[in-house]
């Protein structure tokens, strides 16, 4: 199996990274091809122009954008690793996602309906936030979260969404739950 990891955390240290790496030789390891996109390693540009905007419409898209769109293409899992930074992606993944996931590549309107380009390919995305599940939960936010990216990015895009999961308090975790994380990311691989 193909799997492309698309990853956005600054520092190369951080329990995002442990998790890229665990799973990388995971993957590695049970003989499947690995591609990682480390967007601040790649120095991705994030910023959307008019002449990206332009371009999509009519099937035009940078160079950096098409070599993201062909680890897509080639790719039969795509997991997304990413923190929750104020309630949402950090801003150099929402930049990948508006100027790689474009019209025409992962979605388009076929006489007003929408349809998702990406189908046939799976998706799993690990997300750490600092809050607990239960505060976010009392407030909605579990939803709000899984709605705006599962229903409005991927699911949008026609991938098929193995498994989200949201690793809560991981501004300050203990080594066994770390270790635990690490073994729910490893499982979900397995089916």
């Amino acid at each position: 199996m193909k799997h492309l990891i698309i990853y956005a955390h600054p520092n190369p240290k951080s329990l995002n990274s442990q998790f890229k790496a665990s799973l990388t030789n995971h993957l590695k390891m049970m003989g499947s091809e690995v591609a990682v996109r480390d967007l601040y390693q790649l120095d991705f540009n994030p910023v959307l122009s008019l002449v990206d905007m332009a371009g999509q419409r009519a099937g035009i898209v940078a160079d950096d954008v098409r070599e993201e769109q062909e680890f897509i293409v080639w790719a039969d899992c795509i997991t997304i690793i990413h923190p929750i930074w104020w309630t949402g992606l950090p801003a150099i993944m929402k930049g990948y996602i508006d100027r790689v996931f474009s019209y025409g590549f992962a979605y388009r309107y076929d006489n007003g309906v929408q349809k998702g380009l990406l189908a046939g390919k799976q998706a799993i995305i690990i997300n750490t936030h600092g809050k607990s599940n239960a505060e976010y939960e009392a407030i909605g936010m579990d939803t709000a979260l899984s709605l705006t990216s599962d229903k409005g990015i991927y699911s949008y895009s026609g991938l098929e969404i193995k498994k989200h999961f949201f690793f809560d308090r991981a501004d300050r975790p203990s080594s066994e739950s770390i270790e635990d994380w690490k073994s729910q990311i490893i499982l979900s691989y397995k089916n």
